[in-house]
């Protein structure tokens, strides 16, 4: 029949259809009949087989708006249920995250931690006032938000990223417009929307990042409405053990911790002469020695470098075995990775974690300079620009290993197969042991163990993160900063009568003097203002209301 083509299922049979409580969960059917569970709606998902006694309650244990169920006879009929059949959103809110240690930005830590405060390259190393603190240019200066996504039947999506303040006001003031009303599925649709409203001062940097955000929160409530892991989502599982390495300042502690390999980052910049490349050699010198000849080790150079100097490092480095040196150039620079893939064609160079959209990581790919890319999902547009990202970097057989992120990554790694293994970024202060990435803002964030993750440690609906309710009272709500509450007028205080006369007759004497300095006090219209002025003050002094004499 030409009318099932909306239909995910079709089921011949005559229909009783208990429509429940998506609350109570509960329902009931009279007919004394076998009865038949019917799933047409795409977001009620899994076998199930139920037993059922006609006349008692049925209590599902999965979440669902709808239960279909079917009433065997012998008149057949078509069963069916549109798969437009599925909540909308219904609300956004966001919210700063105050203080420092939770939330989407790495860098809003305690000072003294090592992911700020130990020597690390950055472009702003040229100067010597930003050398010893990334703090000192800002890399912290946005902070944290979170965003909340509610559908129409109450489900809330969540996610956290960088954007603090101006993040909030991006999201009502902005993109709120295309995600009230909308079908949560259509994720390709509503990034679409906002990215290219968002062109004319976007594209890359902040705008993309809170469409990151939100993007998430998205997947996050399909995952729930579904009652599915978001891996299950895009493609399931394609290897069931997640492997990491580690970020931090001592590769040592990375094995220790279990972990298959471990980054650094590179202490000093080009500014530093032939005296820093030196450093930057004994540095990773030692920690060659400290971990033997078989542990890999990366270097991040967070796009602190320019060709000659990467070229100069690399061949120094090179009976050091290093296994990849990351984001040595700016990542605009395509030539260059170009050129220092040409002088070490033998050697690994990584980039991508500041490249924010498709577009950029298409000249990064067909250059095919790179030998490995590594977006971050909460920067680069979230996981529906990721998987397009993704899909090219396959086509090229170029590995993606994302950068940071925690569970958001996590559940991308696990479920493509041109994703190896997956970055760890070490949150502790001293960077030697393993916390969750996003601080205490959730409950059930998972944890690498011995350097590794299984799938079993993501099957919980959406990417299986609660929100710590002791957290909360860190949220600042988005309306508070965007709609504060009006303060209270100000008025300036009444002064005592006495002093109010003597400021009148200052003011008169000041009058005076300026008009004698004019050489018009005495003189005609002058003068008679004058009396005036003097008249207004003495009637006001007596409380007295009537028109001042005249002279």
């Amino acid at each position: 029949m030409d009318n099932t083509a909306n239909c995910s299922f079709v089921y011949w049979a005559s229909l009783v259809v208990i429509r429940t409580n998506a609350k109570a969960g509960r329902a009931t059917c009279s007919p004394q009949a076998n009865i038949t569970l019917f799933l047409p709606n795409p977001h009620i998902l899994g076998a199930l087989t139920v037993r059922f006694i006609a006349g008692f309650p049925l209590t599902p244990v999965w979440s669902s708006t709808d239960l279909y169920l079917a009433h065997h006879t012998s008149n057949p009929s078509l069963i069916m249920t549109s798969v437009r059949d599925f909540p909308n959103i219904k609300a956004i809110r966001s919210y700063v995250i105050s203080g420092v240690g939770a939330g989407g930005d790495y860098h809003n830590v305690k000072g003294g931690h090592w992911l700020i405060d130990s020597p690390i390259s950055t472009p702003c190393s040229r100067w010597e006032q930003y050398k010893h603190s990334r703090t000192s240019w800002g890399i912290n200066v946005l902070g944290s938000f979170f965003v909340e996504i509610e559908a129409t039947d109450g489900t809330v999506g969540i996610a956290t990223g960088f954007g603090g303040p101006p993040a909030c006001w991006l999201v009502h003031q902005h993109f709120e417009r295309f995600l009230v009303g909308a079908d949560p599925r259509n994720t390709n649709h509503l990034f679409e929307q906002m990215y290219r409203a968002s062109m004319f001062y976007g594209r890359k940097g902040l705008p993309i990042a809170v469409i990151s955000v939100i993007d998430l929160a998205i997947w996050d409530l399909l995952g729930k409405l579904r009652n599915e892991p978001v891996y299950k989502l895009i493609g399931g599982a394609t290897k069931e053990r997640l492997n990491f390495y580690c970020t931090g300042p001592d590769p040592l502690a990375a094995r220790e911790m279990g972990f298959w390999g471990g980054k650094v980052p590179l202490p000093y910049c080009p500014e530093d002469g032939h005296e820093g490349l030196k450093k930057n050699v004994e540095f990773l010198r030692k920690h060659r020695e400290a971990v033997g000849p078989d542990f890999p080790i990366m270097v991040d150079c967070y796009m602190s470098l320019n060709v000659p100097y990467t070229i100069e490092i690399v061949k120094a480095c090179l009976d050091l075995n290093i296994n990849w040196w990351e984001e040595c150039l700016s990542p605009d620079d395509t030539d260059g990775f170009e050129q220092i893939k040409r002088a070490h064609p033998t050697v690994k160079f990584t980039t991508g974690e500041h490249e924010y959209s498709r577009f950029g990581f298409r000249k990064l790919i067909e250059g095919r300079n790179l030998d490995i890319i590594q977006p971050d999902v909460m920067w680069l547009g979230g996981l529906t620009e990721l998987l397009k990202v993704s899909a090219m970097a396959a086509a090229y057989d170029i590995p993606v290993v994302p950068h940071a992120s925690g569970p958001y990554s996590y559940h991308f790694v696990i479920s493509q197969p041109n994703t190896p293994f997956q970055e760890y970024l070490a949150n502790s202060a001293d960077g030697k042991s393993v916390l969750p990435v996003f601080g205490d803002l959730f409950l059930d964030e998972p944890i690498p163990t011995k350097g590794f993750l299984t799938t079993a440690d993501l099957d919980k609906p959406g990417f299986g993160l609660t929100l710590n309710p002791a957290a909360r009272a860190k949220l600042i709500p988005a309306d508070y900063l965007l709609t504060p509450p009006p303060a209270k007028i100000l008025s300036p205080p009444t002064p005592e009568p006495e002093q109010e006369q003597e400021q009148e007759k200052k003011q008169t004497s000041e009058l005076e003097q300026k008009l004698a300095e004019n050489g018009t006090a005495t003189d005609g219209v002058i003068s008679e203002l004058a009396t005036k002025v003097e008249n207004l003050v003495t009637n006001g002094a007596n409380g007295t209301n009537g028109t001042p004499g005249t002279s």
